[in-house]
């Protein structure tokens, strides 16, 4: 039983160089790619309900900008389409896609440090009562905004590393 535990200390160690050696570091960090943007990326103004809920998401996750370094601008685009049909004519199902094309410009020097495109999507039924139906609509179109936000700041983290310094 003991030379069990010492097998596995041992292996972790062993991971835990092996990662070391690589210069693989956790992004959430003290001293990781997460923390140079936290607070330091100033989004642009919502002007939709859909704007608002994907920056309301972003300064979650990213911090209200203290000192913005770099400016987010953004172009969210959010289409629906009916997918459930019934022999009647009558949609009971939609689907809700967003492409959201971002650009993060870095303010000190003036220049353009990342940009991209995202893409997602979500649905909503729409079998209920009128009133059902537009909540499941903004609930829906919440969500699709939260998912494309997430992604973005996944995106960011992963390209920060090679952003000049």
């Amino acid at each position: 039983m003991l030379s069990s535990r010492r097998r596995h200390l041992a292996l972790g160690l062993l991971a835990t160089a092996a990662l070391a050696a690589c210069g693989f570091t956790p992004a959430y960090a003290p001293s990781g790619p997460a923390a140079a943007l936290t607070g330091a990326i100033e989004v642009a103004a919502p002007i939709s309900t859909e704007d608002y809920t994907l920056v309301k998401q972003l300064e979650k996750r990213l911090g209200q900008p203290q000192s913005p370094r770099y400016a987010l601008s953004y172009d969210l685009k959010v289409t629906e389409s009916g997918v459930g049909i019934t022999p009647s004519q009558e949609t009971t199902r939609y689907h809700v896609s967003g492409a959201l094309n971002y650009s993060v410009l870095d303010l000190t020097s003036g220049q353009q440090v990342d940009s991209g495109k995202l893409q997602s999507f979500t649905g909503y039924a729409a079998t209920g009562s009128t009133t059902a139906t537009l909540k499941a609509t903004r609930d829906a179109r919440a969500r699709l905004s939260v998912i494309l936000a997430d992604q973005l700041v996944t995106r960011l983290i992963a390209h920060v590393g090679n952003w000049p310094k």
